[in-house]
C-alpha cells in the first residue's frame, strides 16, 4: 500500500503488475481502477479541482454550489458509496447536517494494510453506522467486501448503493457501450446519449444469482466490469450527465455516466423511499437490525478487449487472460 496524492487528494494505492487502485482517504472513493498497459482509468475524475471535504466551506468555496450536495461534489471521484441515503436528505435532515447520499462519501476513512488487503473504515455519526471496505487484488480483478454495523439499539431501513461513475476519455457520447442483464432475461444495451441527461432504474434479472454490468470503450479497447450478488443489490440505476447542468460546479462542462447498483431503485429522500416500500415486487431498501452487521461482496475487473463481452462467462474468460 502506497500513500500518495491523487488529483490534489490524500490517497492510498494498491497495485500489481496489471492494475492499480487508488482510494481517497476522505470519502473513501475508489478514484481509480487503472489498466497499466494502456494507462486507462475508466472512472470519473470531475473537471473541477478536487478538495478534501473536511476543508470545504460554503462561504469560502461557492464554486461548488451552496446546497446539501456541495460538500460531496467538492471531493467526489469515481466510485463512491451512498449510505444510508441514496439521494437528497429532507429539509429537516439537511438542517441537522445530513448531506446528499449520506455521510460515507465525505467523512475521513481510517486506512490500513491487513496482509495483502487494503482496509478503509469510518463511522457515520449522524446515521450511527460503522462502515468498512476491504479491497484485494487478484490479477485483473478487484475483490471488494463491505461490512455495515448498526451502532444504535433500533432496527432501521437503509439505502446502500455503489455509485460507480465513469468519465472521459473512456466515456464518449455515442461510442462507449454498456451491457447489463435486464428483466426477465433480456440483455439491455445502453450507449451514452448524444445530449441532455437522465436517470432510469432497472430491476436486474432474476434468472441468475449474479448481477453485472460491463462498460467498453471502442477507442481504448478497454472493458471495465462489476459483478455482485443480485440479492444484495437488486437494482441498477443508470444516470447520465451530458453537459446539461448549468449550476456550479457543473457549469455545462461535464460528461458522466453512473452505473449505480444498490438496494434502492431511485435517488430519493428517506420518507419517499420508505413510503414506496416496493417496486416491481422488490423491496426499495434494506433493513439492518439493532446492534447488527450486514456483509456484502462484489468485484470489479478491467482488461483489454476488442469487443464488449455479451455474457458473464465471456467477461470472466476475458479478465482471466494476463
Amino acid at each position: 500500500m502506497l500513500q500518495t496524492r491523487f488529483h490534489n487528494r490524500r490517497a492510498v494505492q494498491l497495485e500489481n503488475g496489471l492494475i492499480r487502485v487508488s482510494v481517497t482517504v476522505e470519502g473513501g472513493h475508489i478514484a481509480e481502477i487503472l489498466e497499466k498497459n494502456s494507462g486507462v482509468n475508466p472512472l470519473w475524475t470531475p473537471p473541477w479541482p478536487s478538495m478534501e471535504p473536511s476543508q470545504y466551506s460554503a462561504a469560502e468555496h461557492p464554486e461548488y454550489g451552496n446546497d446539501a450536495e456541495s460538500v460531496l461534489l467538492s471531493g467526489i471521484m469515481g466510485h463512491n458509496v451512498c449510505l444510508d441515503l441514496f439521494g437528497p436528505p429532507s429539509e429537516t435532515e439537511a438542517a441537522a447536517g445530513l448531506k446528499v447520499h449520506g455521510e460515507a462519501g465525505i467523512v475521513v476513512h481510517d486506512v490500513l494494510l491487513d496482509g495483502d488487503c487494503l482496509v478503509a473504515g469510518c463511522t457515520l455519526p449522524i446515521a450511527q453506522l460503522a462502515f468498512e471496505r476491504r479491497i484485494k487484488l487478484a490479477g485483473r480483478r478487484v475483490l471488494i467486501s463491505e461490512t455495515l454495523e448498526n451502532l444504535s439499539a433500533l432496527d432501521r431501513p437503509i439505502a446502500w448503493t455503489q455509485h460507480v461513475t465513469l468519465g472521459p476519455p473512456f466515456l464518449e457520447r455515442g461510442k462507449t457501450q454498456f451491457r447489463a442483464p435486464g428483466v426477465p432475461e433480456d440483455l439491455q444495451v445502453f450507449t451514452s446519449a448524444e445530449s441532455s441527461a437522465g436517470y432510469t432504474a432497472h430491476l436486474l434479472s432474476r434468472a441468475a444469482d449474479q448481477a453485472w454490468f460491463f462498460a467498453w470503450s471502442p477507442v481504448s479497447n478497454i472493458c471495465l466490469g462489476y459483478v455482485w450478488n443480485r440479492l444484495d443489490f437488486p437494482w441498477l440505476g443508470i444516470w447520465e450527465e451530458n453537459h446539461s447542468r448549468t449550476s456550479a460546479p457543473w457549469n455545462t462542462r461535464t460528461l458522466t455516466c453512473g452505473m449505480e447498483f444498490g438496494v434502492s431503485p431511485f435517488p430519493e429522500p428517506r420518507r419517499k423511499m420508505i413510503e414506496r416500500s416496493t417496486w416491481l415486487d422488490t423491496p426499495c431498501y434494506r433493513w439492518i437490525g439493532a446492534k447488527s452487521k450486514l456483509n456484502v461482496e462484489y468485484a470489479a475487473a478491467i482488461a483489454p478487449a476488442s469487443v464488449i463481452p455479451q455474457s458473464l462467462d465471456q467477461f470472466e474468460e476475458l479478465v482471466s487472460v494476463e
